[in-house]
């Protein structure tokens, strides 16, 4: 059994200026805990820079021109109060949309059984029509894509417990039916979308959890409506929007998950992918801002995958 971890030290050069949380020290310190000797296993593959054609099915092609005319040859440029472009963003966007269809060619072609791609910035924010919220495109919509134009899978599904709602990928999926979106996520909270009531043509599910939920309220989340309607999808290939900031440690949200929960949602979700795609799984890190919770999740993650 193999698992792939793709990343690439442009990730490590996207610098959205001092103080930001969405610093390269997050990058730095997942592949310093991946050095540990029980990940040694670890397929590492550099992520190529994706293509605009791969880009474009979810973002407009004057949109991804528009993006990296406008990353600067020195200091930085705001997109918006969050979101920041330096010399190396184009790179290091390009090398993060790239790991993900790099991974999803390489598990739906039987090189590996599930893949983890280790890559900044993060892309779930990330509209067809605008990058928004440390997100510049939107890595794991554009896996999805591949995964069906590419590779004629019929039915792609993401879930996402990054601790904010994925907007972006809601906003790209919520009209095709072919493609399926679970999100849990603190709510109120930034972006203020994903209420329960958001459900596309009936292929998205949202849970929104109140502040201080932990793990019961998760994993209930999970039970009760998200997995019962992804199994019911039987998606070809599930792709993870793999955020940890719902940790009890994270600053930037106030959910309470620990590393236990990123165990035990990996495993319900690899089961799923067992019964209806083959074991195909490729996960994508979004958020995580406490650098040992970060880490350690990250680890707790890949030691699920990697035990399949």
């Amino acid at each position: 059994m193999t698992t792939l971890l793709y990343t690439h030290p442009a990730c490590l050069e996207h610098d959205p200026g001092p103080y930001h949380p969405e610093s390269p020290e997050r990058l730095r310190a997942i592949l310093e805990a991946l050095e540990a000797p029980e990940f040694a296993r670890l397929e590492r593959r550099a992520a190529p820079e994706a293509a605009i054609e791969d880009l474009v099915r979810v973002h407009p092609r004057a949109l991804v021109e528009r993006l990296l005319a406008a990353v600067p040859e020195t200091g930085h440029r705001g997109i918006d109060a969050d979101t920041i472009l330096s010399p190396a963003s184009g790179r290091a966007a390009l090398r993060a949309a790239g790991a993900v269809t790099a991974a999803v060619d390489a598990v739906v072609g039987g090189e590996a059984d599930n893949a983890f791609c280790a890559v900044r910035p993060p892309g779930h924010h990330a509209e067809p029509g605008r990058p928004m919220g440390f997100c510049l495109f939107n890595n794991i919509a554009v896996g999805a894509l591949r995964a069906r134009e590419v590779h004629g899978l019929a039915r792609a599904a993401v879930i996402d417990f990054d601790v904010h709602h994925g907007n972006g990928t809601q906003a790209r999926f919520e009209s095709d039916a072919s493609l399926f979106y679970a999100s849990t996520h603190q709510y109120p909270l930034y972006p203020g979308t994903g209420a329960a009531s958001e459900t596309g043509v009936g292929n998205i599910v949202n849970v929104p959890l109140r502040p201080m939920s932990g793990s019961t309220e998760f994993r209930l989340a999970m039970t009760r409506t998200i997995l019962p309607a992804l199994d019911a999808f039987r998606p070809e290939i599930v792709l993870i929007s793999a955020g940890f900031d719902a940790h009890r440690s994270d600053p930037l949200a106030q959910l309470a998950l620990d590393e236990g929960d990123y165990v035990w949602v990996t495993e319900q979700l690899l089961d799923i992918a067992g019964r209806h795609a083959e074991g195909r799984v490729v996960a994508a890190l979004e958020g995580g801002y406490n650098l040992g919770a970060l880490s350690s999740s990250v680890a707790a993650h890949l030691r699920v995958l990697m035990s399949t």
